[in-house]
């Protein structure tokens, strides 16, 4: 079955790379519009925007400057209350996953996971608008919106072709104005300098809707903005993508709205509207119709993004259900798999402590009695000496469920299932080899962390 797949998708994949751009643009202007999460998400669905810029990168969070060769650019967007600043740059690996190297981005990962490693990039850049306390603790504030984003959030791009002299009159004008805060949620927010930036480079490109939006700047609106402005201006190179969320036990993120689309959409919002004021409420309706508030879908057409490679088209269904069948079948022939390995990886991260490896890739230690063992869990150090297959057939495990769970937007390519599914039957083999280490010798002598694992985490 997936055989034929891949022979539609090979096909399919020629036609789509001689039709649209599979890398990113030499020079770009890239607006990301970022699904809302957590507690700000359940009040408003209107998400967060910012902007990626291929060819100018970030001399410091708030100096920029052009970018060297082999430098991936920077993101820019406007914060509240970040150390008085109205922007802050911050390089794009960074932004997405608090880690310098793709290498290094984990797998996995659990709020603590990414709460260190937050912190741990702001110790060694962010200083300057984030400093630790007087007694060099953490300090709160939204610093944490900085870096990684994609840990909290999916997020949907529409990048549109620059030059290198619109990126030098960038560089210029923003270093030489001010940089201090004005934000205000419903003139100055986030959109707001997202719709100045991209203006700066197209004047007049992208406005906000004053009927759909009750004339607030809203990131979706100026997604869709974009997208008009681009379909005006064939002549200018443009392409769509969606960053995943990391996969891990942080909840997903939710779908983006505009103002009025999210009222509507909310029966926390319209139901009690309903009731108190009708008329009212048919007034909402009646907009949201009426501008086709909720018909721009911004996963239309998108490729994937990874860090690692080019941008590919998402995996197609017959394909995932292909994939999610063989999974459960070999997690089955496990029979030592736990029943439910993302609750059971999430009590092992969450017990565990937090720290990096001699080349700064986040690991788990572990530890019983006086022993202790350094286990990893991004791609470059999963499988190091001293970790578990057992623990690295979980991790694997979890990833894949979460990459091939349905729904939207878009979680993955087929060469990303591809890599993954190969660490796993490496993650398998090893797994088994300890399996027959332990049988071989007495209980006490046999790997700690295969019995800390099976003991529940109970050391």
């Amino acid at each position: 079955m997936r055989g034929l797949g891949k022979l539609r998708r090979s096909l399919g994949l020629s036609l789509l790379m001689a039709a649209l751009p599979v890398c990113l643009a030499h020079a770009s202007a890239t607006l990301l519009l970022e699904e809302p999460y957590g507690k700000l998400g359940f009040f408003t669905a209107t998400g967060h925007a910012a902007v990626y810029l291929s060819g100018v990168c970030a001399e410091t969070p708030v100096v920029l400057r052009r970018c060297a060769p082999g430098e991936l650019g920077a993101v820019i967007s406007r914060y509240d209350g970040v150390g008085g600043y109205d922007w802050v740059a911050i390089p794009l690996i960074p932004y997405l996953y608090a880690v310098e190297k793709t290498e290094d981005i984990p797998l996995f990962v659990n709020p603590k996971m990414v709460t260190f490693l937050r912190d741990q990039y702001r110790r060694r850049h962010l200083e300057a608008v984030a400093p630790d306390l007087n007694d060099g603790e953490t300090p709160g504030g939204n610093w944490y919106e900085l870096v990684g984003s994609a840990y909290d959030r999916a997020a949907y791009a529409f990048e549109i072709e620059t030059s290198a002299e619109q990126d030098e009159a960038f560089i210029s004008a923003y270093n030489g104005a001010s940089n201090r805060s004005h934000f205000h949620l419903t003139y100055r927010n986030c959109a707001d300098f997202a719709k100045d930036v991209i203006n700066f480079y197209y004047p007049k490109a992208l406005h906000r809707s004053v009927v759909a939006d009750v004339g607030i700047t809203t990131p979706k609106q100026m997604a869709k903005t974009l997208v008009k402005f681009s379909g005006r201006h064939g002549e200018l190179e443009f392409s769509r993508y969606v960053i995943p969320q990391v996969p891990g036990i942080e909840a997903r993120s939710a779908p983006v709205h505009g103002v009025v689309e999210s009222f509507f959409k909310s029966k926390k919002y319209i139901v009690p509207s309903v009731v108190v004021c009708p008329v009212f409420a048919g007034s909402v309706a009646a907009v949201y119709v009426g501008t086709g508030a909720g018909r721009f879908n911004p996963a239309r057409n998108a490729l994937v993004y990874n860090a690692g490679r080019s941008l590919e088209p998402p995996i197609g269904a017959e394909d995932r259900r292909s994939y999610e069948i063989e999974l459960n079948h070999l997690v089955a022939a496990d029979f030592s798999a736990p029943a439910h390995v993302e609750k059971s990886l999430g009590r092992i991260m969450t017990n565990a402590t937090l720290g990096l490896d001699f080349e700064g890739r986040p690991i788990l230690r572990m530890g019983v009695g006086d022993e202790a063992v350094n286990v990893g869990v991004a791609p470059g150090n999963i499988f190091a000496e001293e970790s578990s297959g057992r623990f690295a057939l979980q991790i694997l495990e979890a990833r894949l469920r979460e990459e091939l769970r349905r729904g939207n937007p878009p979680k993955v390519s087929e060469s990303d299932v591809e890599h993954d599914w190969s660490l796993l039957q490496k993650a398998l083999n090893i797994s088994s080899d300890e399996e027959a280490s332990t049988r071989s010798v007495k209980p006490s002598q046999a790997s700690w962390p295969l019995r800390w694992i099976r003991a529940g985490n109970r050391p």
